[in-house]
């Protein structure tokens, strides 16, 4: 019995001993995270290019069934545990997305792929949160999703719209934090919306999301003391900015202690090396899976720290996960048979033939000459009476972030349906179809300034996401103009393909019809109350009323059929593009060569000039000339009077 006391004794002192050196052992642990897949789970551009099969032989990027691979590979590896995050925006990009409600196809492949958390982006939300709720559903009755966290989400009691999601949040599906075991690693993950991300969620409402920080502070005070995690991780869709005063992650990192890790997502933002800011490590996985991050970590009783990062470009030297590849072949099939063919169209069937790429950029740009052209087209066959010439379009818009893709010839220029579709895949319909509906409104010279100021000005203030393309219109503006009045000239097509004049003096009472995108109309009529009133614009109809609900606004594709057929601008694109000649008879359309080349829709006159600066300036101009007239005065007062009074006291003496 005195042996065997002796050598628990000698074995306690031996585990006391050593425990200092045990808490201090370093575990690792690696990451593989994504954001802003947006549906994108085909190879692109185009897709007809992509070859998961082989490697080597194409040029597209991204591709899930490529991820998939890259995650294996990662875990087969390392001896280390490895944890796949995503930071939201999965959905909404692609056909694939026009069947989520039904077959929950994202999620599905996600958990597929090794996907462990996600959260929600505010593109989760453009099917309206009832929308979300029905994918959520289909998931988890296939019980094949990833966990989901969202922290900061905030429901509206008195509007049933949000119940059913709300009641995902009530049975735990949607969490605001989740804590995941790693070889005896304590993780805790949670997820957030940031402000930027709020704005661009108008289909959320009656859902609202909570302050960043603030949320951001709860969880971390509940995960380091109630959950007694070792390392704490926000998947953040707030993203960064190359101005730190404008960039929410970093804001975050800076407002927050104790958190370990942000991946971030929203702002497509090319990271080839983490930020480390107030002890935190920040990653971004740029957008559509053409990159993906992998982050190795050290861990001690001290805190974590990077051990090592690859940023992986995800293109053909990555062979695709033949599994993944089956059921995203099985997806296609769907979107075929769910989505494209009771209007006559395939997944892959292409649609028009180029010799060009038509990229989407700031400024004026062919891609959105094309898109706002097909608008105006579209909404022109439908309701254009020509014994009524105030019927005809005079104006269609369309801004960056609607577009989401590039047209890219690749190997055989052919451009199928898919590859259009990615184009403006975005929205639902009042319908409860996929896509954004076209609307028409009538709007004064005016309002049309003023509609034109937005593309002078917030993408300055926003980002290039808020850059409107037209048809129909040519405008001039100087960038170096008062907020707000930089625009000098519009000229509108007079039908037989001149520019005339625009007269947007505030005497001009004319109306002219103005084409857009449903989600387009919507932030038009609501500009005026981000801009304190001054860029106010009331949408009318033909008789020069007032428009209080846009749905009433809905062009109708076939008025002699019962009820509404939206105009869908995917559709509208695509049947467009179809109108082209086939110049060399191989039976597919051509896209004519003006969409090779800018037409000169916008016209930047770059001046410094004082007189353009002030020539036909609106109450802003002349109120700044006014106030800089009076500071000059005042400091010209300033500096005459002390001279004057030492002059009278040199007199004087």
């Amino acid at each position: 019995m005195r042996r065997f006391t002796r050598s628990l004794l000698l074995l306690t002192a031996i585990l006391f001993g050593f425990a200092p050196a045990l808490l201090a052992e370093t575990q690792k642990l690696t990451i593989v995270h994504s954001n802003d897949l947006h549906s994108h789970v085909l190879g692109f551009s185009p897709n007809s290019d992509y070859t998961p099969n082989t490697v080597n032989d194409d040029a597209t990027l991204g591709g899930w069934a490529r991820i998939a691979t890259i995650i294996k590979t990662a875990k087969a590896s390392r001896d280390n545990p490895v944890l796949v995050l995503d930071a939201g925006d999965f959905l909404m990009g692609s056909l694939f997305h026009t069947i989520s409600r039904q077959q929950a196809s994202e999620l599905v492949l996600l958990k597929e792929m090794g996907v462990e958390v996600t959260t929600l982006g505010n593109h989760e939300f453009d099917l309206t949160p009832d929308g979300l709720a029905r994918i959520l559903r289909v998931a988890i009755g296939k019980a094949a999703m990833p966990e989901i966290v969202a922290s900061n989400l905030i429901f509206d009691p008195a509007d049933p719209r949000d119940d059913s999601l709300q009641a995902h949040v009530t049975n735990g599906l949607i969490k605001p934090y989740t804590v995941i075991e790693k070889d005896g690693l304590r993780v805790g993950i949670f997820g957030l919306v940031g402000k930027d991300a709020d704005f661009a969620a108008p289909f959320a409402s009656p859902v609202s999301f909570g302050d960043p920080i603030e949320t951001a502070k709860a969880m971390v005070a509940k995960l380091r003391t109630d959950e007694a995690v070792d390392i704490v991780i926000c998947l953040s869709h707030s993203g960064l900015d190359d101005n730190p005063k404008k960039s929410e992650d970093l804001l975050l990192a800076q407002a927050v202690d104790g958190l370990d890790l942000i991946i971030s997502g929203h702002t497509d933002t090319v990271l080839p090396e983490p930020i480390v800011e107030n002890n935190t490590i920040i990653v971004h996985a740029y957008i559509y899976g053409q990159r993906l991050g992998v982050l190795d970590l050290d861990i001690t009783d001290k805190g974590i720290a990077l051990a090592g990062y690859t940023y992986t470009t995800v293109d053909d030297a990555i062979p695709g996960d033949p599994d993944i590849t089956a059921l995203v072949e099985g997806a296609k099939q769907m979107v075929t048979a769910q989505t494209l063919a009771p209007l006559g169209l395939s997944f892959d069937q292409p649609v028009v033939e180029t010799g060009f790429d038509l990229l989407i950029h700031e400024n004026e740009a062919a891609l959105g000459n094309l898109v706002t052209d097909a608008t105006r087209w579209a909404a022109d066959r439908a309701e254009h009476d020509p014994a009524d010439p105030h019927s005809r379009v005079r104006l269609a818009l369309h801004s960056n972030g609607g577009i989401r893709d590039h047209i890219i010839a690749g190997k055989t220029g052919q451009i199928t349906v898919a590859d259009l579709f990615r184009v403006v895949p975005l929205g639902i319909g009042s319908d409860g179809s996929i896509g954004y509906p076209l609307v028409s409104v009538y709007m004064t010279g005016p309002e049309i300034k003023k509609m034109f100021e937005v593309l002078t000005t917030l993408p300055h203030l926003k980002g290039d996401y808020y850059y409107l393309h037209a048809s129909g219109a040519k405008v001039t503006y100087n960038p170096n103009r008062m907020l707000f009045d930089r625009v000098t000239a519009i000229a509108l097509d007079d039908g037989e393909g001149r520019f005339v004049p625009l007269d947007y003096s505030p005497s001009n009472t004319e109306t002219y019809k103005v084409v857009a995108s449903l989600y387009h109309a919507t932030f038009l009529k609501v500009i005026g109350s981000f801009t304190q009133g001054i860029l106010t614009i009331v949408p009318k109809d033909a008789n020069n009323q007032p428009i209080d609900d846009l749905d009433t606004a809905l062009i109708d594709a076939d008025p002699t059929t019962a009820g509404l057929q939206e105009v869908k601008e995917w559709a509208a694109l695509i049947e467009y593009v179809q109108t082209f000649p086939d110049t060399n008879a191989n039976g597919l359309p051509n896209m004519p060569e003006r969409y090779a080349a800018l037409e000169g829709r916008q016209v930047i006159v770059d001046s410094l000039n004082p007189i353009k600066l002030v020539s036909g300036g609106n109450y802003l101009t002349w109120a700044a000339v006014g106030l800089l007239v009076l500071g000059v005065g005042l400091v010209a007062l300033m500096i005459y009077l002390p001279i004057r009074i030492i002059r009278k006291r040199r007199r004087l003496a």
